[in-house]
């Protein structure tokens, strides 16, 4: 999709590295990633918890992994999701071990609280030995002893030495298969780490403003920190850290992505926020479209404006638009020309249709692409 040159981002060039089947970095698309709160013993509901965000559009699930019935669990786990499986592991370097060997996709260590550099190395190998990748994970509310002492406090220079000097223990065992990331809650603390930490190496940096908060206020910090990253070119993965339901972090990462048109998934609700002029009521109908059309994973741009004043500017830039009227009536809009009306009892079910039926035609022509794409590399051969 072309952009007009002020909505350019130049994205930071990194390695490629894989989560799974999952290509993370490189030209690779920014994945959205969050992490299950279920007992990870209880394999059931943790699988039920994956399988809401996988309907969500995550690309990658975190689990932790604290006891060695955590990991027991992982295997099946591992083999009813069609997500990777990042295992999160702290302080005991047996989990990672175990999870890499249950089929975890990556292994989240953060070195220094799992041991000894003999015991980092026996994680390494047991990352290589499963095709695991890893993430090291520095954040502000566990730095080393040492780098606090140095320090003084938790500060970018702090955190980026210490995945620096992290990293630097996994390439001397001759392993690069790693992103890296150094989360904090202060958002100018954790945007100042990840800007020196991307000028300092080309390894993927996994992005996210660690304990946001709830779903208002974790969503506002998020946008400002990931948003400030992400518009710098700065993030190869993401995870909205929210004190809300990890199918809500995915919908708030795939609408930051939305938002700086890196990626494209789901319908796109462009909407007023409402006034006197309105001729319907602006906020009630939005609500019920975006609770209507949360299973459409199709990119689709949906305006909906309650007058005239901006209705049919903003519905030229839209797949399908609606602008409100006089009289109950409203104007339809397709592809940014006047199609049609529609009176108000049946705006909602007529707008739902729209979409569906845009969003089934955009499927079978994406598919027929894709068949005729598998047909001529058959041929070739």
């Amino acid at each position: 999709m072309a952009y007009r040159p002020y909505q350019q981002i130049t994205r930071r060039k990194s390695r490629l590295i894989h989560v799974g089947k999952v290509p993370v970095g490189g030209d690779s698309p920014i994945t959205v990633q969050t992490m299950t709160n279920t007992p990870t013993e209880d394999a059931a509901a943790t699988i039920a918890q994956i399988r809401k965000s996988e309907l969500a559009g995550v690309d990658i699930v975190r689990v932790s992994v604290p006891t060695e019935e955590a990991t027991a669990a992982l295997a099946e786990i591992v083999r009813e999701v069609n997500v990777p499986i990042v295992a999160d592991v702290h302080f005991h370097y047996r989990r990672a071990i175990e999870a890499a060997q249950a089929g975890a996709a990556c292994l989240r260590i953060n070195p220094g609280n799992i041991g000894s550099k003999a015991r980092v190395k026996e994680v390494v190998q047991a990352a290589r030995d499963h095709g695991c990748s890893i993430r090291i994970g520095v954040n502000a509310g566990s730095l080393e002893k040492h780098l606090l002492e140095k320090y003084g406090e938790p500060n970018p220079e702090a955190l980026v030495e210490s995945a620096l000097w992290h990293a630097d223990h996994l390439l001397q065992e001759g392993f690069d298969n790693f992103k890296i990331s150094v989360k904090a809650s202060d958002v100018f603390l954790a945007v100042a780490a990840y800007q020196q930490l991307a000028e300092a190496c080309d390894h993927p940096l996994h992005i996210g403003i660690t304990e946001a908060g709830g779903r208002r206020a974790g969503t506002v910090k998020s946008a400002i920190g990931l948003g400030s990253l992400l518009w710098a070119g700065i993030g190869d993965t993401l995870r909205v850290s929210l004190s809300a339901e990890p199918e809500e972090e995915v919908s708030v990462g795939w609408d930051l992505l939305k938002s700086l048109h890196i990626r494209h998934r789901g319908v796109k609700v462009i909407s007023c926020p409402s006034c006197a002029r309105q001729g319907f009521d602006v906020i009630r109908t939005v609500e019920k479209l975006e609770d209507r059309l949360s299973h459409i994973d199709q990119p689709i741009s949906l305006s909906i404006i309650g007058c005239v004043v901006n209705g049919p500017g903003e519905a030229l830039m839209t797949d399908i638009g609606l602008t409100g009227g006089g009289a109950g009536t409203h104007m339809v809009y397709g592809m940014g020309k006047t199609s049609h009306t529609v009176k108000t009892e049946e705006m909602v079910e007529h707008i739902v249709q729209l979409v569906e039926a845009r969003a089934t035609a955009m499927k079978a022509a994406k598919d027929a692409e894709a068949a005729a794409a598998a047909e001529t590399a058959q041929a070739a051969e």
